[in-house]
């Protein structure tokens, strides 16, 4: 009892802020839950995206008691992970700006010497082109996005 009230006393951070006014908007009798079929209406006004599956695998791992609603610590916690999920994306996609230098979407052999390169990485063009092979899945020569996220995450 003490701990949640100087929790609730302690500085929020900005999202915090946001989060309760989000989780309140649907919490309609105040009692610090909502039901867990509201939660996608929730997420999407702080600007998530969840699919139909992202939402009940969130449902199932938020709900631990199975009562069918979400407390707000729990909304809390799941909307944080979330965020951070996204700012990883985000960050993938700027290295992969950095290896696609012409911007057309791929990174050629060229491509990947000439970061290396910058990088103070002096490679053959055997060494490249193995790299090239590592991650290239659909067999084009070239490494997309997807390729280039599952190499980095190791989900080959």
């Amino acid at each position: 009892m003490l701990g949640e009230c100087l929790t609730d006393l302690a500085p929020q951070p900005p999202e915090n802020k946001k989060f309760k006014e989000a989780f309140g908007l649907f919490d309609h009798n105040g009692d610090g839950s909502i039901e867990a079929a509201e939660l996608g209406i929730v997420m999407r006004s702080l600007g998530q995206r969840p699919t139909e599956a992202e939402l009940v695998n969130m449902i199932k791992l938020v709900d631990q008691d199975g009562n069918g609603t979400i407390e707000f610590n729990e909304f809390c916690f799941m909307m944080s992970n979330k965020m951070k999920e996204r700012d990883s994306e985000k960050e993938l996609k700027e290295a992969f700006r950095v290896f696609d230098k012409n911007g057309d979407g791929f990174i050629s052999a060229p491509e990947l010497r000439a970061v290396m390169t910058n990088l103070g990485e002096k490679l053959t063009d055997d060494e490249v082109d193995d790299m090239i092979k590592e991650a290239d899945l659909d067999g084009d020569g070239l490494v997309n996005y997807d390729e280039f996220v599952n190499i980095l995450t190791g989900k080959q």
